[in-house]
């Protein structure tokens, strides 16, 4: 008797296992079927392609460990005139540390970097990133170009805006933005990361 309740038991052990199984495996996390729905319809976007800096760490020889961060290489767009004026303007930020309510090289916020771009190019923007959200026509992701706004959330599904970055590149290989990062300054990155994917509410492209 007990020798035919044995594979019994354990076929039901096994179908129990795969029922408890996450299935919403991606990148090495799992997410929610919300976040696979939106990096699904995402369709024109590859996590594949490096989104940022890379962090290696290193263990001398005397045991210390030291962190090397290699930045992903700076991409040329496309954009031209005003707009590539005020692009050019917000990249001679990156490295500027994040100050709340900040707008000089001392410190910015990401709503105070665009601010100053356009505004060093002659176009006078709102300060907030919820006035800057209503600052011009919506744009589908799908039709980006250098120059529009992009808006995002503080966390994914959220639909209140609390972040914005200028777009700097479109191409075959993706998009990128520039923002005022709370932990990085100034710095340019994909939106085609899942961070950034599932914190973005909006487009905006200026009209200028």
């Amino acid at each position: 008797m007990t020798t035919k309740i044995l594979p019994v038991l354990l076929l039901t052990l096994l179908m129990l296992a795969s029922c408890n199984r996450k299935l919403n495996y991606r990148d090495g996390k799992y997410r929610s079927a919300r976040e696979m729905v939106r990096l699904k319809k995402a369709g024109r976007y590859s996590s594949s392609r490096p989104t940022g800096k890379s962090k290696t760490i290193r263990t001398a020889p005397s045991g210390a460990r030291t962190k090397v961060v290699t930045k992903r290489p700076l991409r040329k767009g496309n954009a031209t005139g005003t707009l590539a004026s005020v692009i050019e303007t917000a990249r001679s930020y990156q490295g500027t540390p994040y100050r709340y309510g900040g707008t000089t090289r001392l410190g910015l916020d990401c709503s105070g970097l665009l601010q100053l771009s356009f505004g060093e190019a002659g176009v006078s923007i709102p300060r907030s990133s919820n006035e800057q959200a209503v600052w011009g026509i919506p744009v589908r992701t799908t039709d980006l170009r250098p120059g529009d706004l992009v808006f995002f959330g503080a966390s994914p599904g959220s639909r209140t805006i609390t972040h914005v970055g200028l777009v700097t590149v479109v191409d075959d290989e993706g998009v990128d933005f520039i923002h005022a990062s709370t932990s990085l300054g100034v710095v340019e990155n994909s939106l085609e990361s899942d961070y950034y994917l599932s914190r973005f509410i909006r487009a905006i492209r200026p009209q200028l």
